[in-house]
């Protein structure tokens, strides 16, 4: 890479880190390409974007942005991954490393807080924020279903004996 590219290179990352909400860092030790281009493919799927990055690079482009926390982790052969759902880069990040050895997960940051590999695990094991959102409008609606049933309860029970008091008056009559 020459001049420009490079600082074309730092600006772009310098950009994802202003837009993005969550950032992980990655160690590659040797991936193939196959395995590289699932990996991008995985992390497409989830909407998020996987960038093998020069480590003096990317720290250029991380000065002056709130994910400065993750300058320690990019020491070796490391590739960083974004997305603006925090919990599906995280998740994509997560299951391929459980499929591969030579994928590992060093840490990451939401925001301001920095994360280790484990709280990049935790965040992987939380719902994604589309089955949150359902999950919330699910709970709003559940007492609205409550309050219907419960002014339907009445009256069913009613509707309940008086047809169980016609079948025995049936059942005697004959």
């Amino acid at each position: 890479m020459n001049r420009v590219e490079k600082q074309a290179f730092v600006d772009s990352l310098a950009a994802v880190f202003a837009a993005t909400e969550m950032v992980v860092v990655t160690r590659n030790n040797g991936l193939t390409v196959a395995e590289a281009s699932d990996l991008r493919r995985r992390m497409r799927s989830a909407g998020a974007t996987y960038r093998v990055a020069k480590n003096r690079l990317a720290r250029r482009a991380l000065a002056g942005t709130r994910f400065t926390a993750i300058e320690p982790l990019l020491k070796g052969p490391t590739a960083l991954a974004w997305s603006p759902d925090p919990v599906a880069v995280a998740k994509a990040a997560v299951d391929f490393a459980k499929t591969n050895d030579r994928f590992v997960v060093v840490g990451g940051a939401l925001g301001l807080r920095p994360l280790d590999a484990g709280g990049v695990e935790a965040l992987a094991a939380l719902p994604s924020l589309d089955v949150l959102r359902a999950q919330l409008a699910g709970l709003i609606r559940m007492p609205a279903q409550r309050l219907v049933s419960m002014l339907n309860a009445p009256a069913g029970g009613l509707a309940r004996v008086f047809g169980a008091y016609a079948r025995g008056e049936q059942a005697l009559a004959t």
